[in-house]
């Protein structure tokens, strides 16, 4: 059937819908609406529901069609966390990343230290979709469908509900689930409601360099109805915060990537001369690490935004609405790390010819190196709606708009090291690698490694700014990616009266986005050149004069220079040969990616009650046109390609609700993901690095979208005292599967090459990224969630409560040629453990939670994945309630100072790491209420 047809006949059957309800309404003006409490019951709400409390989150998990999880305004102001993508790692089948792709990679993200991706069933972040009130988010970041939501914190959302299957009128690109965050309206408080806190914020890794690491915040909400029967009503709320940190990390993984500081213990040659991995000798065993990178994370993130919500109940048949949000982070991350890059030492074993034994390293060069990371990014929403009940008819039409950006609006380097060479740095000048033999790691109990510095390198990394001689005159990369998303939609539903029919809906949905991404990066030539003088250090020209006392403190005693970024922006500016940058069409259109993408849906499903029996069938259909435009280096002008798709997503959820209680789920949904709209276009995009290094990123307009059946089963119940259970279990089975390698672009291949002259000039290492689709795989999972209040115990020990949940997961997919993985970040293990106290204005939470280890990139160093070690975090929360208005509350995020990251070469193998220790934050905050 041509899509031509296929619209006609889906055009059809909307404007049959549409045409009975515009029928119904004429006909029915007259009668008087049902009540509100009949449409509420048939899930057509003139609110956004919030769930308050524990036991209305529950109710509502257990009323819900779908398989959902839900967090409540309690649960939030109960959590020790940094932001609402923390919290969510408490509830079952979900995974928090404190790490995602581009700028915000590797170790670079993680030492931010905080969540900031969500991913869902054992999928990657990249396939959860993110709404807030029902308006589906912008996606901001750079080359991804990721939303970063560490912009939002747990204050001022009222509400989250995890869907983790849709139903027909949702939208079908969510194979991982649906996140609706949802706030409130002036309808669910008081009348004239007010609160307003201040929080006050330490972190201890800060404290252990010397920094402060203090911050703090205000938050505050209004609600108020007026008119004369209080139909309108206006619900406000505000937030800003600061938080100041100071991390520690060990990047062994970088340094393996990048400078080639990673080897085999025992080795071949191939027949060019390098050195392999031997038959019959376990690779990962087998690995090294030959030198290290560490350093130390410092800066701030600024936060501030708010909420509100605007209500007119016109009558008991119309309501309209009016919702809008928005929140802004500024982050500034400094990242000074000290780096020995050494050289392999081979020797032919005595007693087996042809096999070679690392024997150590020699010529280490020392270096330090610095680079900035900031970011500022927004996210904001609005909607206008309304709700038209006029007889069995419920009319739903909504108009909406999202904007949402991150960029990267100065990210500078410069570095040193004792062996630099450029045109006044020659001969004796340019100094000399510090001579070294033997092996350079160790590594203590713990699985930390320890560089075995030897005099020469411990006096030189200690006293950087003075000993070791300055490299380039600064880098600087200037990134910008956004995305504007506007759309309509429109639901139809017919409640009937009697018989086992108990409603039709159907529906209309379109959404227009349009996407950029600009990035312009630029690098000076050498100080020395441009000073046009030999032996200049960072000391000489301002770019350091102080140290932090310990690079890693608690584990290595060297020193790192506390660079003065001004000054250096100061001296890449004055040698930054800007009128003819901006003169150079390449320079600024070079990597420019633009796209634009239309997505047309239609729906229709029914509900059928037989008895305790409920049967909800339904059929969606999505059409998506995208367009990318991009710059042809070749031609010096910008050129375009287009992609669409078209998506048939049947459903069919049938629940049975017995009269002693419970409820159990069996569903079948098809879902699909469609790639990030500038991973489409065909365009190359190259960055060279300061090491004679080159990437080039390719898009790829052929990639098909990853697609999915999905079948879930579960059983829920609840109690009179406030217990609650659910076992479940989940499968997909996807095909054209498409995967993240934590560069900046998905499904990449990296193609190492020697020596390869590109647009001619020559590189030692170049990558080559280009997006491909891989083959079908599978995810089964389980979840297992329990919660008890103790309420049938005496006096005061009715105030405790337990719960725990459990998620393990099986994924497995095709990377493509046969090759079998892993899905990214799907842990094979999820848990948490709580248990809560509440007594007259006491209450107390302790939880632990538990992310197993898990897959983040694939075919990486030595051709091995790229592993995360397990993850766990226990936090405390303690509150009093004084009854005048008046909380006081404190909580301890990461109470025993945990390691946040840890990723390592090989799944078995702690040889090569990459560590984040983050310590932990605590929190003070007072709340008054009137």
């Amino acid at each position: 059937m041509k899509l031509s047809t296929q619209l006609m006949l889906m055009a059809s059957a909307m404007s049959l819908s549409l045409g009975l309800a515009a029928t119904a309404v004429q006909a029915e003006e007259a009668t008087k609406a049902n009540e509100e409490a009949k449409a509420k019951d048939n899930g057509n709400v003139t609110e956004v529901v919030i769930y308050a409390n524990r036991s209305t989150a529950t109710s509502a998990q257990m009323k819900s069609a779908n398989t959902i999880s839900v967090m409540s305004a309690e649960d939030l102001e109960h959590t020790a966390v940094h932001n609402v993508a923390e919290a969510l790692a408490l509830l079952p089948g979900v995974t928090v990343t404190n790490t995602g792709n581009s700028f915000f990679g590797g170790v670079d993200g993680a030492s931010r230290g905080e969540g900031m991706f969500v991913g869902v069933r054992g999928m990657n972040t990249e396939f959860t979709l993110a709404l807030i009130n029902g308006v589906n988010v912008a996606q901001g970041m750079p080359y991804s469908r990721q939303v970063q939501l560490s912009l939002l914190p747990p204050s001022g959302l009222k509400t989250i509900v995890v869907n983790k299957n849709s139903t027909a009128e949702m939208d079908g690109d969510a194979i991982g689930g649906t996140v609706d965050f949802r706030t409130p309206s002036a309808f669910g408080f008081k009348d004239g409601y007010m609160s307003v806190a201040v929080s006050g914020r330490v972190e201890s890794r800060a404290r252990d360099y010397g920094e402060d690491g203090l911050g703090g915040g205000v938050s505050a909400e209004y609600a108020r109805r007026f008119g004369a029967n209080k139909q309108f009503g206006f619900y406000g709320s505000a937030f800003y915060d600061k938080r100041n940190y100071a991390n520690s990390m060990i990047a062994g993984i970088m340094t393996a990537q990048q400078d080639g500081n990673w080897g085999y213990l025992h080795a071949v040659k191939d027949a060019s001369g390098n050195f392999q991995n031997p038959t019959g000798y376990d690779k990962e065993a087998n690995l090294a690490q030959t030198g290290l990178n560490t350093g130390v994370s410092t800066g701030f993130t600024e936060r501030y935004g708010g909420n509100f919500s605007a209500d007119w109940r016109v009558d008991d048949t119309l309501d309209i609405y009016l919702r809008g949000s928005y929140a802004f982070a500024e982050t500034h991350q400094n990242s000074t790390l000290a780096q020995f890059v050494n050289s392999k030492v081979y020797v032919e074993n005595a007693t087996t010819p042809g096999l070679f034994d690392l024997t150590g390293v020699t010529n280490s060069s020392v270096r330090a190196w610095y680079e900035t990371n900031p970011e500022q990014a927004d996210l904001g929403t609005l909607s206008l709606g309304a709700v038209k009940r006029v007889g069995n008819w419920t009319l739903s039409p909504s108009v909406f708009y999202s904007e949402g950006d991150n960029d990267r609006p100065n990210h500078i380097e410069a570095s040193m090291r004792n062996n630099q060479s450029d045109d006044y740095n020659k001969g004796p000048l340019a100094g000399q690698p510090v001579a070294y033999a033997g092996m350079f790691i160790a590594y203590n109990s713990d699985g930390y490694p320890i560089p075995m510095l030897n005099a020469t390198q411990q006096t030189q990394i200690n006293n950087a700014s003075t000993t070791l001689l300055a490299r380039r005159a600064g880098q600087l990369t200037q990134q910008f990616s956004g995305q504007e998303k506007a759309g309509l939609k429109f639901d139809a539903q017919y409640d009937f009266d009697g018989g086992n029919l108990a409603y039709i809906k159907t529906g209309l949905k379109y959404v227009a986005s349009h996407r950029r991404v600009i990035n312009r990066d630029y690098t000076n030539n050498h100080l020395a050149n441009v000073m046009q003088k030999a032996g200049v250090k960072w000391a000489d020209v301002g770019l350091a004069t102080d140290y932090f006392d310990s690079i890693y403190p608690g584990l290595y005693n060297i020193r790192a220079p506390k660079v003065n970024q001004d000054r250096l922006f100061e001296i890449f500016y004055t040698y930054f040969p800007m009128a003819t940058a901006l003169a150079d069409p390449e320079y600024m259109n070079g990597n420019t990616l633009k796209g634009d993408e239309n997505v047309s849906a239609a729906y229709v499903t029914g509900k059928y009650d037989f008895g305790a029996l409920e049967v909800i069938p339904g059929l969606r259909f999505e059409h998506t046109d995208i367009k990318n435009t991009y710059w042809n280096s070749t031609k010096k002008t910008f050129e375009s390609n287009s992609t669409d798709y078209n998506e048939w997503l049947p459903s069919l959820f049938v629940n049975y609700r017995p009269e002693t209680g419970g409820v159990y789920r069996a569903s079948l949904t098809r879902a699909y993901m469609r790639p990030a709209m500038v991973q489409l276009g065909n365009k190359t995009t190259t960055r060279e690095g300061d090491n004679k290094s080159l990437t080039i990123v390719q898009g790829n307009p052929d990639l098909k979208p990853l697609q999915s059946w999905n079948l879930d089963l579960s059983g829920e119940w609840s109690n009179a005292e406030g217990g609650y259970a659910m076992i479940g279990a989940y499968y997909k089975k996807l095909s054209d599967y498409m995967y993240d390698n934590g560069s900046t672009q998905v499904n990449t291949g990296e193609t190492p090459t020697n020596l390869l002259t590109y647009n001619g000039k020559t590189y030692d290492r170049v990558s080559l990224s280009h997006p491909t689709n891989g083959g079908e795989g599978t995810v089964k999972g389980l979840e297992i969630q329990l919660y008890q209040k103790l309420a049938m115990l005496p006096g005061w020990l009715s105030g405790f409560g337990a719960g725990a949940n459990f998620t393990r997961q099986w994924t497995e997919v095709d990377i493509g040629k046969g090759e079998k993985h892993p899905i990214q970040n799907a842990p094979e293990y999820l848990a948490n453990v709580k248990v809560n106290y509440a007594w007259k204005g006491l209450t107390v939470d302790l939880t632990h939670n538990y992310t197993g280890e898990a897959v983040i990139a694939y075919n990486d160093v030595a051709g091995l994945e790229l592993w995360t070690r397990p993850v766990k975090r226990t936090d405390l929360h303690a509150g009093y309630d004084f009854g005048t208005g008046l909380k006081l509350d404190l909580s301890v995020s990461n109470l025993f100072k945990d390691y946040s990251y840890w990723a390592h070469v090989g799944k078995n193998s702690l040889a090569i790491n990459d560590i984040v220790d983050s310590g932990s934050t605590t929190l003070l905050t007072l709340k008054y209420t009137y």
